[in-house]
């Protein structure tokens, strides 16, 4: 591996750069949070766009996208991430501490993973999604712990 390369491929192609949306508070929170698990510095030439890509996902990518079986890891690593992120933006905000519960197991004997088939396609079509789907989980959760 070079040393500017991600260990994860992004899943979808930089579009729609939005500096409005990659100046949010949640997405600098995930920004962080992504840069401080670059121990070996791989990702230091890398820009804010190029690390989020791995959240963005097309249309497209989603049609050709198998909900059977287990997800993949990058698809449970952008779960992770994201929810860590909003866990870490509410606790800035509020000073309260938080973390996220995500227990991805897959159900019964079988293996099955139905009950979690969407995670397959977690992802965002822009930046601006990203931005807007975190910071109305941050406000909700903030607001919440104020009334």
């Amino acid at each position: 591996m070079r040393n500017n390369e991600m260990p994860h491929a992004p899943v979808g192609p930089v579009v729609n750069k939005d500096e409005e949306a990659l100046a949010r508070p949640l997405v600098k929170c995930l920004l962080r949070l992504i840069r401080t698990q670059d121990s070996f510095g791989l990702w230091e030439g890398n820009s804010d766009a190029e690390l989020l890509a791995e959240f963005i996902i097309t249309k497209e990518q989603q049609c050709a996208t198998p909900l059977i079986g287990h997800p993949d890891s990058d698809a449970l690593w952008r779960l992770d991430m994201f929810y860590t992120a909003v866990a870490l933006a509410i606790e800035e905000r509020s000073g309260v501490s938080t973390s996220p519960i995500i227990g991805m197991k897959p159900l019964g004997a079988s293996g099955g993973w139905s009950f979690y088939r969407d995670v397959h396609l977690f992802g965002f079509e822009t930046f601006r999604e990203l931005a807007e789907a975190g910071t109305k989980l941050v406000d909700d959760a903030t607001a919440a712990i104020e009334a």
